[in-house]
């Protein structure tokens, strides 16, 4: 994962589901930085605004208006509007009208690794009945470095099939380069998108094109094709959709997070993979009053995305934290330089991965245990209460060996990024692919009738 995406590149259940084929067989927190996201008058800013009724009202742009603002954009589906201004009054002013539960400047709320409003209509889902599907093969030119594929099995799940392409995956992040050859064939342009244009949905696969190479790298982890060249993904015939919520910088901020599940839930998106936590603060406190409207607003996406029947996959993160017994927060809000340690308790959570009904994933690397199973990565956070799964997420300290020579994953990397140092296929190696390889896990599933 990236810095932001849950720190640099980024159990309710403490078991692995580390074999595929075998599954196939089978007290208040106190938040000092209220006040270090206050408007600041004359720049002109996003903000959350939060309905207290499940839609947006009919008056939304009036009383936007009123308070100094404009409407951008309205996601009826959860109450949530998007808004533009440049008033440092208007969070104060918009809070004066009854049917708002709250709002928030969003520019300090990112996570950090046009102007067309697309229609988020209902997009056709996989059809009914059986699904197409075929085996798959595990000799692309460079599956011998594919070291995590062969810890959860994926060649012995391959000989049964590789995925169905009547499977939708979204991958959350930075977009990914639909030009990528291991990739291409699989990217589904009709519902690709776009969510960083202040949080208005533009799509297709050109707008979500990826400028920071995170999200190329999850892809590929995903759903890269078993077509002779370079890697091969966990589940390779599966239709991708890049849903682009990240910026070049690696920044998640709200709009584009919420944006982005909303698109997933009205294409019906058969799983998506979010390997970030959002923007700006790693814990998002419920009883800070600014943090709060972000948390909700975001939580109501997710949920109801998850009610559309899509599946929501994500990284516990990279802090190594315990996030089922939070004590300090020392990075956030992450667009400062040097943010002040806080304290925090279990009423502040980390976005995506704490929503209710969220899958979360931990990592592990490729050395094993003296009691057996797998080293946790050093920098993979956790939770009894958070962390569902564990997944190849390579560990450059703990986990090398022959196998793994510098304990990193391999997959795909955009071609504009791409160094000297790069071995041939557009790949890179690097960490962490955890909530990637589960994501792809459950897309694979649902494509089978096992």
């Amino acid at each position: 994962m990236l810095k932001r995406t849950i720190r640099t590149w980024r159990a309710r259940v403490a078991r692995r589901f580390g074999v595929p084929l075998a599954l196939l067989g089978l007290v208040t927190g106190f938040s000092p930085l209220a006040s270090s996201v206050a408007a600041q008058a004359g720049t002109m800013q996003n903000y959350i605004v939060l309905y207290g009724s499940s839609a947006v009202p009919a008056d939304a742009a009036a009383s936007i208006a009123r308070s100094g603002g404009s409407l951008v954009y309205s996601y009826d589906q959860i109450g949530v509007a998007i808004a533009r201004s440049d008033s440092s009054n208007f969070r104060a002013n918009i809070l004066k009208d009854n049917k708002v539960e709250g709002a928030s400047a969003t520019a300090s709320f990112a996570t950090k690794l046009n102007d067309d409003q697309a229609s988020s209509a209902d997009a056709s889902g996989p059809p009914p009945g059986d699904l197409p599907n075929a085996p798959a093969t595990d000799t692309d030119t460079l599956s011998p470095l594919q070291w995590d594929m062969r810890q959860i099995h994926t060649p012995e799940a391959h000989a049964i099939t590789g995925g169905s392409p009547a499977v939708l995956v979204g991958d959350i992040d930075t977009g990914l380069d639909y030009t990528h050859p291991d990739l291409a064939q699989n990217v589904d342009d009709a519902n690709s998108v776009n969510c960083v244009n202040n949080g208005v949905p533009v799509p297709g696969k050109v707008a979500a094109d990826d400028d920071n190479g995170h999200g190329t790298h999850t892809a590929g982890t995903i759903a890269a094709a078993a077509n002779g060249l370079g890697i091969v993904g966990v589940a390779p015939n599966v239709r991708i959709a890049a849903i682009k919520a990240g910026n070049a910088d690696g920044f998640f901020f709200p709009e584009s997070v919420v944006c982005a599940f909303v698109w997933a839930g009205t294409h019906h998106v058969n799983v998506t993979n979010n390997s970030y936590f959002a923007d700006p603060f790693l814990f998002n406190c419920k009883n800070d009053p600014v943090q709060r409207a972000i948390w909700k607003a975001e939580q109501r996406a997710i949920r109801f995305a998850m009610q559309q029947g899509t599946v929501v996959v994500a990284a516990e993160g990279n802090e190594s934290d315990d996030l089922s017994h939070p004590t300090q927060d020392v990075t956030s809000p992450d667009t400062e330089a040097n943010p002040p340690a806080r304290t925090v308790h279990n009423d502040c959570v980390v976005i995506p991965v704490e929503i209710s009904g969220v899958i979360g994933v931990t990592g592990d690397g490729h050395n094993m245990q003296a009691n057996g199973g797998y080293l946790k990565s050093f920098f993979s956070s956790y939770g009894v209460a958070t962390a569902d799964v564990v997944a190849p997420s390579g560990d450059s300290i703990f986990g090398r060996n022959a196998e793994a020579v510098n304990g990193r994953v391999l997959s795909t990397w955009p071609e504009k990024f791409k160094t000297g140092s790069l071995p041939p296929g557009r790949v890179i190696e690097s960490c962490d692919p955890t909530a990637p390889n589960v994501c792809a896990f459950y897309a694979y599933l649902q494509g089978t009738s096992m």
